[in-house]
């Protein structure tokens, strides 16, 4: 009987942590040294245009190649503080509490945040 109970209480301790490693999975960032980052180490920013749950990004045309919105796969979910937004073009876009999410092509490295405080309007993550 014990060596059910102690079979069992292991199962649910796995499947408790798979389900959490599955939600954590789900994540399209993870703060690292203070900042926001992406799977590949890569910075994260906000647009101070951009307003705050509304659900939309102003950040179109030229200002999407310049700042690369962080897409959403089409079978990814919205998870605690992410939520993803529909862009004009259709595509769906990262938001982190309420914020679109986007990258800076100059930063080269893991750790680069070389577009923190452009034109005073672009912010990394904290």
């Amino acid at each position: 009987m014990t060596n059910k109970f102690l079979s069992l209480a292991a199962l649910t301790l796995a499947l408790l942590a798979g389900c959490a490693a599955m939600t954590a999975g789900n994540a399209p960032a993870s703060m690292k040294d203070g900042l926001l980052v992406n799977a590949k180490g890569m910075t994260l920013y906000t647009f101070d245009r951009d307003v705050t749950s509304s659900g939309k990004s102003v950040c179109e045309g030229d200002c999407a190649v310049k700042w690369p919105p962080v897409l959403a796969g089409s079978s990814d979910k919205p998870t605690g503080d992410y939520s993803i937004i529909k862009r004009v073009n259709g595509e769906r876009q990262w938001a982190f509490k309420g914020r679109p999410l986007y990258t800076w092509p100059e930063d080269q490295e893991p750790g680069d945040k070389y577009g923190d405080n452009y034109n005073k309007v672009w912010h990394i993550v904290k």
